[in-house]
Protein backbone atom coordinates (compact mmCIF):
# COMPACT_ATOMS: atom_id res chain seq x y z
CA UNK A 1 0.00 0.00 0.00
CA UNK A 2 1.57 3.71 -1.04
CA UNK A 3 1.71 6.88 1.43
CA UNK A 4 -0.23 9.56 0.95
CA UNK A 5 1.77 11.10 -1.31
CA UNK A 6 2.72 8.35 -3.25
CA UNK A 7 -1.23 7.48 -3.47
CA UNK A 8 -2.04 11.24 -4.75
CA UNK A 9 0.79 11.01 -7.86
CA UNK A 10 -0.35 7.41 -8.87
CA UNK A 11 -3.93 8.94 -9.03
CA UNK A 12 -3.05 11.22 -11.83
CA UNK A 13 -5.60 13.93 -10.73
CA UNK A 14 -3.60 15.65 -8.13
CA UNK A 15 -0.60 17.11 -10.08
CA UNK A 16 -1.35 20.48 -8.77
CA UNK A 17 -1.83 19.29 -5.17
CA UNK A 18 1.29 17.21 -5.55
CA UNK A 19 3.17 20.87 -7.11
CA UNK A 20 1.95 22.89 -4.23
CA UNK A 21 3.18 20.17 -1.53
CA UNK A 22 6.63 20.58 -2.75
CA UNK A 23 6.83 23.87 -2.91
CA UNK A 24 5.46 24.07 0.61
CA UNK A 25 7.88 21.70 1.70
CA UNK A 26 5.09 19.33 2.85
CA UNK A 27 5.93 16.10 0.86
CA UNK A 28 8.56 14.58 3.98
CA UNK A 29 5.60 15.09 6.00
CA UNK A 30 2.56 13.27 4.27
CA UNK A 31 4.55 10.51 3.91
CA UNK A 32 5.64 10.39 7.36
CA UNK A 33 4.10 7.48 9.51
CA UNK A 34 0.95 9.94 10.28
CA UNK A 35 -1.56 8.72 10.48
CA UNK A 36 -3.32 11.94 8.55
CA UNK A 37 -6.43 12.48 6.91
CA UNK A 38 -6.03 14.57 3.60
CA UNK A 39 -9.46 16.26 2.54
CA UNK A 40 -7.29 16.27 -1.32
CA UNK A 41 -8.73 19.06 -4.10
CA UNK A 42 -8.09 17.61 -7.13
CA UNK A 43 -6.72 19.45 -10.39
CA UNK A 44 -10.38 20.35 -10.94
CA UNK A 45 -10.74 21.98 -7.89
CA UNK A 46 -7.39 24.49 -8.09
CA UNK A 47 -8.35 25.35 -11.97
CA UNK A 48 -11.69 26.90 -10.40
CA UNK A 49 -9.22 29.69 -8.11
CA UNK A 50 -9.00 32.58 -9.80
CA UNK A 51 -6.24 33.06 -12.61
CA UNK A 52 -3.02 33.48 -11.55
CA UNK A 53 -4.04 32.28 -8.02
CA UNK A 54 -2.02 28.80 -8.04
CA UNK A 55 1.04 30.83 -9.51
CA UNK A 56 1.08 33.06 -7.16
CA UNK A 57 0.81 30.53 -3.70
CA UNK A 58 3.30 28.18 -5.10
CA UNK A 59 5.95 31.09 -5.29
CA UNK A 60 8.93 31.03 -2.86
CA UNK A 61 7.34 34.58 -1.09
CA UNK A 62 3.83 32.86 -0.40
CA UNK A 63 5.14 29.65 1.33
CA UNK A 64 4.05 30.47 4.44
CA UNK A 65 0.81 31.61 3.02
CA UNK A 66 1.06 28.42 0.93
CA UNK A 67 1.66 26.12 4.16
CA UNK A 68 -1.04 27.72 6.10
CA UNK A 69 -3.47 26.73 3.08
CA UNK A 70 -2.27 23.16 2.80
CA UNK A 71 -2.43 22.08 6.19
CA UNK A 72 -6.10 23.58 6.10
CA UNK A 73 -6.72 20.07 4.60
CA UNK A 74 -4.88 17.69 6.96
CA UNK A 75 -6.38 16.46 10.00
CA UNK A 76 -4.43 14.34 12.62
CA UNK A 77 -5.82 10.99 12.45
CA UNK A 78 -7.12 8.47 10.29
CA UNK A 79 -10.88 9.57 10.02
CA UNK A 80 -12.71 7.44 7.72
CA UNK A 81 -16.20 8.87 5.88
CA UNK A 82 -18.71 6.96 8.49
CA UNK A 83 -16.78 8.71 11.18
CA UNK A 84 -16.60 12.34 9.56
CA UNK A 85 -20.26 12.33 8.61
CA UNK A 86 -20.82 11.93 12.66
CA UNK A 87 -18.96 14.81 13.61
CA UNK A 88 -20.01 18.45 13.13
CA UNK A 89 -16.07 20.05 12.60
CA UNK A 90 -12.59 18.58 12.49
CA UNK A 91 -9.34 20.49 14.07
CA UNK A 92 -6.75 20.71 11.43
CA UNK A 93 -3.04 20.64 11.04
CA UNK A 94 -3.11 24.55 10.92
CA UNK A 95 -4.80 25.07 14.24
CA UNK A 96 -8.05 25.93 12.63
CA UNK A 97 -11.42 23.85 12.29
CA UNK A 98 -13.13 23.01 9.23
CA UNK A 99 -16.57 22.68 8.97
CA UNK A 100 -18.65 19.31 8.67
CA UNK A 101 -22.08 18.95 6.99
CA UNK A 102 -24.05 16.06 5.09
CA UNK A 103 -26.53 18.09 2.45
CA UNK A 104 -28.76 16.02 0.56
CA UNK A 105 -26.81 12.79 1.62
CA UNK A 106 -23.63 14.49 0.35
CA UNK A 107 -20.52 15.28 2.93
CA UNK A 108 -19.14 19.08 2.78
CA UNK A 109 -16.08 19.91 3.99
CA UNK A 110 -16.50 23.54 4.39
CA UNK A 111 -18.03 24.77 1.13
CA UNK A 112 -16.39 21.79 -0.60
CA UNK A 113 -17.96 17.90 -1.66
CA UNK A 114 -16.37 15.59 -0.90
CA UNK A 115 -16.73 13.65 -4.09
CA UNK A 116 -14.51 9.85 -3.46
CA UNK A 117 -14.08 8.92 -0.01
CA UNK A 118 -12.01 6.16 1.93
CA UNK A 119 -8.76 6.11 -0.70
CA UNK A 120 -6.92 4.21 2.26
CA UNK A 121 -3.45 4.41 1.98
CA UNK A 122 -0.35 3.23 4.11
CA UNK A 123 -0.09 6.15 6.16
CA UNK A 124 -3.73 7.29 6.59
CA UNK A 125 -7.05 8.33 4.17
CA UNK A 126 -7.83 10.78 1.55
CA UNK A 127 -10.86 12.05 0.77
CA UNK A 128 -11.12 13.70 -2.60
CA UNK A 129 -13.03 17.25 -2.31
CA UNK A 130 -14.02 19.61 -5.44
CA UNK A 131 -13.21 22.86 -4.33
CA UNK A 132 -9.79 24.33 -2.18
CA UNK A 133 -10.15 25.21 0.69
CA UNK A 134 -9.16 28.83 2.60
CA UNK A 135 -8.69 29.02 6.21
CA UNK A 136 -10.35 31.82 7.71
Amino acid sequence: MKNIVETAIAAGSFTTLAAALGAADLVETLKGPGPFTVFAPNDAAFAKLPAGTVDNLIAPAAKAKLTGILTYHVVSGKVLAAEVMKIPNAKTINGQSVSIQVVDGKVKIDSATVISADIECSNGVIHVIDSVLMPK
